[in-house]
């Protein structure tokens, strides 16, 4: 299957549509970006739309809805979750200011933005 993601007039995906691959084989039976768009424009109107990876084998991120599409990067990038995290350049998402500790069997951690650090939460 393939995905292809609508944009608003700022880049942000509104929606993500799933169609077959055969949608995408142009006339030499090459898989082509265009002919995607074109078969879902053909479905749901006019606007600008881009073709996600559900595996991340391009554009970084598999597109989700609020996700911004980024032109010069050529990525989707996800929401900041925190202010305080940093966008990573070389895979579009968002690294917290302090690493997440590994995981554990009877804790996981949530991020803690007013004091700046993880929590570590008990499973029961």
């Amino acid at each position: 299957m393939a995905h292809i993601a609508k944009l608003n007039d700022n880049s942000i995906v509104t929606d993500v549509y799933v169609i077959h691959n055969n949608e995408l084989l142009d006339e030499n039976g090459n898989e082509s970006e265009a002919k995607g768009i074109e078969f879902v424009k053909s479905l749901y109107g006019d606007g600008s739309y881009v073709q996600t990876s559900y595996n991340k084998s391009f554009r970084k991120n598999y597109a989700g809805v609020g996700f911004l599409y980024d032109p010069i990067r050529d990525a989707f990038i996800p929401p900041q979750p925190y202010p305080s995290w940093i966008l990573n350049e070389s895979t579009c998402d968002w690294d917290p200011p302090i690493p997440k500790p590994e995981p554990r069997v009877d804790y996981y951690s949530e991020w803690d933005e007013d004091n700046q650090k993880w929590i570590e939460v008990y499973v029961k």
